[in-house]
């Protein structure tokens, strides 16, 4: 099952967060205090790891509004969340009660503040009876009985109500209660559908292991039930090992216990070490000792379990607490998610709150990575963060804008937004530095650089790469980064700056009647290779072209009107008029001159930006197939230029 999408309503500061979408990797961005944390503690009470922590209570209502709440009238949904299932999961059910009794690939659950999970399933009942009598070997006379039942719940009463059933009906209740065994069809699925349901692991910037541990202070807490998260980190460090804290305690031979304690630090540290790119002359070391007398409590008495840090180079270990906090954290998560991942078997959707907040923007760039790379392949993740170095600038789509919202004098609490480049400036800056700072680097370090005009021009094409890639057909290949030239006549400065320093660079370009000449000076050049300059009319099939004629007119108009919020009376026709400009960007320059001063100022950017910050209206634009069709013979020719 794949959680898709979420709605949060009647809990701390959220009134009503409004449906939002979720993707393998889902990053929440918003400022502090804006309710991002409340929106993963409430997600996580869905199905937690934790069964104690998934409690809705009364004081997690919205205190603006809780003199209205009573135990009487209290609100029934706080979550509201939709899974797609996946084949599997489909041809198990159809299994059950066959392939056309299942109307939908999605199901909904629901949890509110009593505490129970609540499923809606589009089960078709008439297909499902069909089918059960079709296959049942009833008589004709005996099916006659049973016409009536519409639900597989009116064929369970209705046979169980018979006064003298045949040998045939009563083997067909028989195949009933081994088929529906929780009582009917909708509760079979029901319970089939719990067993699937991914468990939530929460984890927040402050979940760190201590480390130093009393064990008999450990085993004090453990038996009281009052356990935190630093000591359920150390418990799935031992278990790690094998060992649970008695059998540690328990082990009498010394090298047995130093060949466990070898062993997880071993595992550890290979596991760190490959997505720590900080230093990597560090290693675990855990030992395991008696207190001295001068320590302070709890530490002084009894058996203490010390997590050190040892550093290759200069041969010294340091106690894991003195560490830099962001190398704590990560250390905390991994131990504590390799051993829940082993009991739950990859049925885990991860909530991470603000992670790697301490770290170096490298380190968080390496956090990235190990969502990528180690998380996403088996787990959704959905993470927060106000910082830029933790936003992934291809995945733009994957972000969601949270902002504590108001409207004159009404508070509207908390609200997700996919569209990240409609909203205020100070939710969206860490957007904004993603993107210049990706901009930066792509400048200085990219290996791979495909240089085209403006921005207008990345948006577009990263936005046409991810719609294929979705559909599994030609993207743009990873390896190359866009940067902006700034225009034709700029391009060969950048060129002559960089082509020289080891990058690989090509070009796409408009092409006009006024661009031929500056495009076949870029041609003649010796910097860049044979074939490297590439100009879009190639690909829109016209004499002259901007980006825009490669999404095409009909693409295009539509996303302008729907854009600019065009009327009917004042859009642009869809049949070509015979004195219009060749390219289209022409044409509505030219058509804007002409609508009244009331409609907003024509720009280039306004409609690409609108496009990427607004996944929900694709399916909505005209000719979107032929749009991708060009786009995917653009990419294609683009990466050939890689061999």
């Amino acid at each position: 099952m794949k959680l898709i999408k979420v709605q949060i309503a009647n809990y701390k500061c959220i009134h009503d967060t409004d449906e939002f979408s979720v993707d393998d990797i889902t990053c929440l961005v918003g400022k502090n205090e804006s309710g991002k944390t409340a929106i993963l503690q409430a997600l996580a009470k869905l199905n937690p790891v934790v069964s104690s922590d998934g409690q809705f209570e009364d004081l997690d209502f919205p205190r603006m509004f809780y003199h209205d709440y009573s135990d009487k009238d209290r609100p029934k949904d706080v979550l509201k969340t939709e899974w797609e299932l996946d084949n599997l999961e489909i041809k198990l059910i159809a299994d059950i009660i066959g392939e056309d009794g299942l109307n939908s690939r999605t199901v909904l659950l629901k949890k509110g503040y009593d505490n129970k999970r609540k499923w809606t399933i589009d089960l078709n009942y008439k297909k499902i009876v069909e089918k059960l009598l079709k296959e049942s070997g009833l008589y004709d006379e005996e099916k006659k009985l049973l016409a009536a039942c519409g639900t597989t719940t009116d064929l369970f009463a209705k046979l169980k109500a018979l006064q003298s059933p045949s040998e045939n009906l009563t083997s067909f209740l028989s195949f009933l209660n081994e088929q529906f065994p929780n009582g009917g069809a909708m509760a079979t699925i029901e319970a089939k559908l719990e067993q699937w349901l991914p468990t939530f692991l929460y984890f927040g910037n402050y979940d760190l292991m201590h480390g130093r541990v009393s064990l008999a202070e450990f085993k004090r807490r453990k038996n009281s039930d009052t356990l935190e998260m630093s000591d359920r980190i150390f418990e799935s460090l031992l278990e790690m090992a094998g060992s649970g804290i008695d059998e540690i305690s328990g082990i009498a031979h010394s090298e047995k216990l130093i060949a466990k304690l070898e062993a997880v630090s071993n595992r550890m540290t290979r596991q760190i070490f490959e997505f720590w790119s900080q230093n990597k002359h560090l290693s675990i070391d855990f030992r395991f000792d008696v207190g001295r007398p001068e320590d302070s409590p709890p530490f002084n008495t009894g058996e203490i379990f010390h997590t050190r840090i040892k550093n290759q180079r200069h041969g010294a270990t340091v106690p894991f607490d003195e560490r830099s906090t962001g190398f704590v954290w990560f250390f905390s998560f991994l131990v504590w998610f390799s051993q829940v991942k082993e009991t739950y078997e990859g049925d885990l959707i991860l909530l991470l709150d603000e992670p790697g907040l301490n770290l170096h923007a490298k380190a968080q760039a390496d956090l990235l990575r190990y969502f990528r790379d180690r998380l996403a392949p088996d787990n959704q993740v959905i993470y927060t963060t106000h910082s830029p170095f933790m936003i992934n600038p291809e995945r733009l789509l994957s972000v969601r804008l949270v902002e504590d919202k108001s409207r004159d004098d009404e508070v509207l609490g908390t609200k997700v937004s996919a569209e990240v480049l409609r909203t205020d400036r100070d939710t969206i800056f860490p957007l904004q530095a993603a993107l210049g700072y990706e901009i930066a680097q792509t400048l200085f370090v990219g290996k791979h650089v495909l240089l085209v005009e403006g921005p207008s021009d990345i948006l577009f094409l990263n936005w046409a790469s991810d719609q294929l890639r979705q559909r599994k057909r030609t993207a743009l290949a990873p390896q190359w980064t866009i940067a902006p030239g700034g225009g034709i006549d700029k391009m060969g400065s950048f060129i002559s700056l960089f082509a020289g320093k080891g990058i690989h660079i090509a070009v796409l370009t408009d092409y006009g009647q006024g661009d031929k000449k500056a495009v076949q000076r870029l041609r003649d050049s010796d910097v860049l290779r044979a074939g490297h300059v590439l100009t879009v009319d190639e690909f829109a099939n016209q004499a002259e072209a901007d980006i825009e004629d490669v999404l095409g007119r009909a693409f295009y108009l539509s996303l302008i009107h729907k854009c600019y919020k065009i009327s009917k009376k004042n859009e642009i026709p869809s049949k070509c008029p015979p004195n219009a400009p060749i390219r289209v960007l022409k044409e509505v320059e030219g058509h804007f001159r002409t609508l009244p001063n009331t409609m907003p100022e024509f720009d280039h950017y306004t409609p690409a930006r609108f496009l990427m910050g607004t996944p929900a209206i694709v399916g909505e634009l005209a000719g979107l197939d032929a749009t991708l069709d060009r786009f995917e013979r653009l990419f294609e020719t683009v990466n050939g230029l890689l061999s």
